[in-house]
This record gives C-alpha cells, structure tokens and sequence, in this order.
C-alpha cells in the first residue's frame, strides 16, 4: 500500500519509521525543503533531521503529484499553521477515497479551528483520523514501546489506520472523540510550558505535579465546553501525554518554559523561540483566542498567556496555583 506523509520533521520522521515496518507499506514524504530531497537522493538517509538507517520502502521528493500519486492514505505531519496551506496544495492530486490521519498537534491559528475542521472543509471528505499520544520522536525512533490514542467518527477509517500502523512497539487504542483527542494535544503542549517555567523557577517534582493535577481539571473543562467528552482526559492522549510533556527536558515545550523561568531574560527566551519549533508557543496564543472569543473562562490558560505574552513574572505561576480554587 503507498503511504504519503505531508511533511519531513522528526515526528513525520518517527511515524514513516513505524509504517516501514510492514514490508508492504510504501511510504513517501513529501518535503517543501529541496535540501532535505537532495540529501536524501545522495545519502539514502535524512541525517540531518536523525541519523538512523532508512528501510528501502521509504522514499522522499518535493512533488505533491509524485508522493500523493495512487496513495491510499495522507498523514499530516507539517506543523498545524501549515495545514491549510499545505490542505490547498494538495487539493489538485486528491483523490476522494484517500483516508487521512492528522498526526499533527495543534490547532489553526488563522481560524481558530480544529485541524479536522479546516481538513474536512479544505478537500470535502469524512474520511479522516487523528492519532494522538505520549511519543517523543526521538523515542519511537530508537525502537522504545508507545502508545496512541486514535480518534474517528468512522470506524471503517480508525480501523485501517490501525492496520497500517500496527506493530510489536506500538499500542493503538481506538475513540470515537475527535474533539477531545485534539484538545487534549493542543492544550498540554500550553502546560507544558508552565510546567517548564516552574522547574526554571528551581522548584521540584512536587510543584510540577500540583500543577499537572490542576490542569487536568481545566481541560477537562475545555473538552467540555468545546463539545467533546471530558472521560477523554483518561486517554494516552490526554494524561499520558500531559505526564510526558509536562515532566521531560526532550519537551521543547517545557524547554521554552524553563528558558522563561530560569533565565527571565526575554532576549534568551525570543532566541529559543526562534532556534527550535516549540508548536505550544503558538498553540497558547490560539486557544487563549479562542476561549476568549467562545467566551470560556480558564484561568490557568490565561495566566501561561500573561506569563508568555505578557512578560508576566513568571513567579506568579506559584501564587496562582496556591489560590486558584
């Protein structure tokens, strides 16, 4: 079966690793970067996103036409503010049996809505998964046990993904919540920062554990008001990943947060900023939005946003946390 993914970063990276694994899935990624394609022409390998070996079914090129051509299934692995974009690039070579599986975290910044959403109205189909969980790239590629949740309203669809993807390091565990599971996944990587700025501040586990319990109330509160299931907090992609996130240095989410709590130097922060891909610091700024304008009042998001947008002092976390009731 040909296998497209739309993006070449370490995530998309970590994924065609695991869909290569079924000798008889052929797996292309497209990439806008004529750099990563020459590398990989001339190497076999894509070392400068991670040095690993790459089986023979996998494949890499900048053509649309060519990665999507007779492709049963797309992943969306570019990061969420290319969606649309990449969603209306696409469009020419769609074909209308195409399953898509949305590995991507995040939500759309321009219009505030969820990556289904704006998949579903950009090429006009149903067919369409998420999959969401506590996986660092970097661990999926080293061989390491992880698990996703996977998220569609057609069962049909959740069950080919799952064949696809299926293997001995790999746990999938199906729901039909497409809402909550991406919530889920956006929202954390905004915790993870506060996370991240309460080890900077030079406090314990204990700390970031008191706030990990907090926030677990307040997105199930999100999920709520948003039209999700709040029960999906339970899943691999909601404590499981936030647990994940939230307590781990590989986290560039929790390392934008420790720069913020550590350093307070708002130079070192904008260079941390803009030297790694840290998706929460732009899915902070859209789910504030979007609350606001939905008119949902969670306090914690808008405190993380004082303290990131702001230039809040970061020491106000604390003092939140101990009176919020």
């Amino acid at each position: 079966m040909k296998i497209c993914l739309l993006g070449t970063g370490i995530y998309g990276l970590a994924i065609a690793m695991e869909l290569a694994q079924k000798k008889d899935n052929e797996i292309w990624m497209w990439t806008e970067s004529k750099k990563v394609r020459n590398e990989f022409q001339k190497t076999k390998k894509l070392a400068s996103i991670y040095d690993i070996e790459l089986p023979s079914n996998i494949h890499v090129t900048d053509s649309y036409e060519v990665a999507m051509e007779n492709a049963k299934i797309l992943f969306f692995v570019c990061a969420s503010k290319y969606v649309d974009i990449v969603c209306q690039n696409i469009k020419p070579y769609f074909k209308k049996d195409m399953t898509i599986c949305i590995a991507t975290k995040g939500i759309e910044e321009s219009t505030e809505e969820l990556l289904t959403n704006v998949i579903a109205k950009r090429l006009l189909t149903k067919n369409i998964a998420v999959i969401s969980g506590p996986t660092f790239a970097v661990d999926m590629l080293n061989g390491n046990p992880v698990a996703l949740a996977i998220a569609s309203l057609k069962r049909r669809t959740s069950k080919e993904i799952m064949e696809v993807l299926a293997n001995s390091n790999l746990k999938l565990r199906p729901t039909k919540d497409i809402i909550g599971i991406q919530l889920c996944g956006a929202v954390k990587n905004c915790v993870a920062i506060a996370s991240g700025i309460i080890n900077g501040l030079g406090y314990t586990e204990s700390t970031q554990s008191f706030l990990i319990n907090e926030s677990l109330h307040d997105i199930k509160n999100i999920i709520y008001y948003l039209g999700g299931k709040p029960k999906t907090i339970l899943t691999f992609a909601g404590v499981g990943d936030l647990m994940l996130t939230c307590t781990s240095k590989k986290s560039r989410n929790f390392g934008l947060g420790y720069t913020i709590g550590k350093t307070k130097d708002h130079k070192k922060i904008q260079e941390y900023i803009n030297n790694n891909t840290v998706e929460g610091y732009y899915t902070l700024d859209v789910v504030y939005k979007l609350l606001r304008h939905k008119n949902i009042d969670i306090p914690l998001i808008n405190k993380i946003y004082d303290i990131v947008y702001n230039e809040e002092d970061p020491n106000s976390l604390i003092e939140f946390l101990i009176n919020k009731k």
